[in-house]
Formats: structure tokens, sequence, C-alpha cells
């Protein structure tokens, strides 16, 4: 649901009562994963999206009744795979998901407002939503921030109190995904399901050396959702005109700008690091810091023969194997790229490849996965599905 915030969020501003569907868990080659969600308002305005067409008109029509009152205002509902009949409403991939229907008011339901409020604003939140167990929770929710209370409730102190201490786990990871606890708070008794939407800001790409190549690199992060700092020291070709569509162009020494990021606590596992300029001053003391840093990807452009003289000076300077085994040079996948763009798009690639486990190999004629994500949640057992 979180990743439809904004639109979500600007329903719940005029007070328009929607129904959201969201994936909830996962069997098989589904194409979307838990989290992902479609909504329908009261006009009939249709966003997002649980399947990628398979069985959309379906979730369509179950959220109209659930808005109507035609069916159930909460209803979880299975689809699995079409085989005989190529016009059965079903995921033709092989996969199963299971589907969260949920009518929301948005003046009955402010934990959820405030966490689409804060998934919009780009705050660090997690909503806890009861996807399978007794009847008479399913649909209930919390949320969790990152402070030590939450908003919210699941019916019972003890099970907040649980619920709210997994959300808060998961958002600390950056996860979305499935938790289970004991209905009475404890591990023990009748099961209660979560999924746990975690919102938190943007990942960042920062990239190192203002070249022409940055530029086009700068563009293909925005494109898959990362906050962009290009950061050189030479003002002259460091500047927010050479690159309009960056967050933020910083002047400075890469290596010392690095160290104030990381001091603030701005860097974290999901960093990117790319570095550009292919010059020893710049390079040597900037690739020291980023191998050190538990940030998610360290890359550097050059030819083979300038990274062998490079990993040679970094030994030189104390990097040791295990770090230098982290460091992607020369940058990027065998793409045959010539131009900045292409560049750009072999660094990308690289970056989501390696984000996922993916190997970079053609999948025409492999055996290997499609999906490369952490292993999808197991489909909750069916009760209590509906809940008028």
């Amino acid at each position: 649901m979180l990743d439809i915030a904004e639109e979500l969020h600007r329903w719940c501003l005029r007070g328009r009562p929607f129904a959201v569907a969201t994936v909830v868990a996962t069997g098989g080659s589904a194409p979307r994963q838990p989290g992902a969600a479609l909504a329908v308002d009261g006009a009939g305005t249709v966003i997002g999206s649980v399947s990628g067409g398979c069985v959309e008109g379906a979730v369509y029509d179950l959220c109209r009744e659930a808005l109507d009152g035609h069916g159930p205002e909460t209803l979880l509902e299975r689809f699995g795979y079409s085989d005989e009949d190529a016009f059965a409403v079903g995921l033709t991939c092989g996969g199963e998901i299971d589907i969260l229907i949920q009518r929301i008011d948005p003046a009955a339901r402010p934990e959820l407002v405030r966490a689409l409020a804060a998934a919009a604003s780009g705050e660090a939140a997690a909503a806890a939503r009861v996807v399978a167990g007794p009847a008479e929770l399913l649909g209930r929710a919390l949320l969790v921030g990152e402070g030590d209370g939450w908003e919210g409730s699941l019916g019972d102190p003890r099970r907040d109190r649980d619920a709210a201490a997994q959300a808060r786990a998961l958002l600390a990871a950056g996860r979305t995904g499935t938790v289970e606890i004991g209905a009475d708070g404890s591990r023990c008794g009748e099961p209660v399901t979560l999924l746990v939407e975690s919102s938190v800001p943007p990942p960042r790409l920062l990239v190192f050396g203002a070249i022409d190549f940055a530029a086009a690199l700068v563009r293909a992060g925005k494109f898959l959702g990362y906050r962009v700092t290009v950061c050189d020291a030479r003002p002259v070709f460091a500047t927010a005109r050479r690159f309009p569509e960056a967050d933020e162009v910083v002047v400075d020494w890469p290596h010392r700008y690095l160290d104030a990021e990381a001091t603030a606590q701005r860097i974290d596992g999901r960093t990117a690091v790319c570095v550009l300029t292919h010059d020893a001053k710049f390079d040597l003391p900037l690739l020291e810091r980023a191998l050190r840093l538990p940030v998610a990807y360290v890359g550097a452009m050059g030819s083979r023969r300038t990274h062998l003289q490079r990993l040679d000076r970094l030994r030189e300077n104390g990097v040791t194997e295990l770090d230098l085994a982290r460091l992607h040079s020369p940058i990027g996948l065998d793409l045959g790229a010539r131009t900045p763009e292409e560049t750009a798009l072999s660094i990308a690639a690289e970056i989501v490849a390696f984000r996922h486990g993916g190997s970079g190999a053609p999948l025409t004629g492999a055996t290997i996965p499609i999906h490369h994500d952490t292993p999808p949640a197991a489909l909750p057992r069916r009760t209590g599905d509906a809940v008028a």
C-alpha cells in the first residue's frame, strides 16, 4: 500500500473512502512482491498494480464491491495459476498470490492515514496490518516510526507491543515482509500474521567526478529511485547547471565529503558509491574510505591497467584483500558501452544486479531464476478470510 502512498494520501486529505488491494504473500513465480498495491476510489479511479495485469480486473471488481457494500469490507483472496482456460482469472506465470482487499475510510483509520502521510513525505515509518489469524483481527493495523511508541492497535496491549517490535525491526532494515506473532502477544496460541510495509527515505547514489559520464549516471540513478549527489573538488565543473537532475551538487574533496557524510550518519547499507574521476589524487583517498564503510556498492571507473595499479596503491595504503574484493572495477557490466548514456546503463545494471544477486547473464536460454530478491513470504494459512 505504501508504494502508492502519494496518491492515496491525496485521497485521504479529501476525505475520500477507497478500497486498497495489497499483495500480502506470494508463491512460485509471482509477478509482484508483498506490499504491491492497487486502489480504487468511489468514482472508479484506479491506481497501482498487484500482478502486472493478470488478475487486475478481478481485483478491481472486489475493490468496488468492498466500497459499494456489496461484499465484505475486508477480504483475503488467493489467486493461482490459470492453465486450461486461457480466459480464467489467474496468474499465467504459474505463481500464487494472496491479496488483502480492504475498504479504508480516512476518518476511521487515522493510523493508516498517518502511514500514508509519512510514506508520501519520505519519512521513516512502518505499517503492520493483520493479514491472517482470527477473523476479528483481519485488517487491523498499527504504525511505528523511529521512536519507541506506536499508533493504532491490534486489540491487545501485549499483541501491540510484540507487533510494534517486529515492525520496528523490519523498518530498521528497510524491508517489507510478513512476520508471525501469537494472538495473545506471545509465541503461544493461534498465530497472527502481519504484513509490515516499510517506508524509508530513498537510497543514496554518490557520484564522484563531475564529468559527462556522471551527468548520464545521475539520470539513470534518478530513474531507479536514488537520491543522487554529485561531488567534485573542481568548482568550474561541479555546478548545478551541468547537473540539473541531481538532488545536490557539492564542491569538496571527495574523501572529505564522504568522511563528513559518514560521521553525520547519512550513509547506510543501501548507499551506492561510484568513483568516475579516474584521477589517483582523488580516487585513492576516497576508495580507502569507501571500501571500509558498510555501503551497498563501490565502483570505480578506469581501464584494466588503471585498476591493477590502483589495487597496488590501495594495498600499500593498508587496504585489506577482503575490502578490495568489494570493489567493482572496471565499473559496470559488459554491454559494449561507448557513449556516456550506454556507460551509465552499464553501471546502473551492475548496481541492480549486485543488489538482487543477479548474474548479469542473458535470460534467453538460461535456467537461472528471473527474480533474485530475498525469498518471498510463505503463503499464510487461510483462517478467517473475510470480515463483513
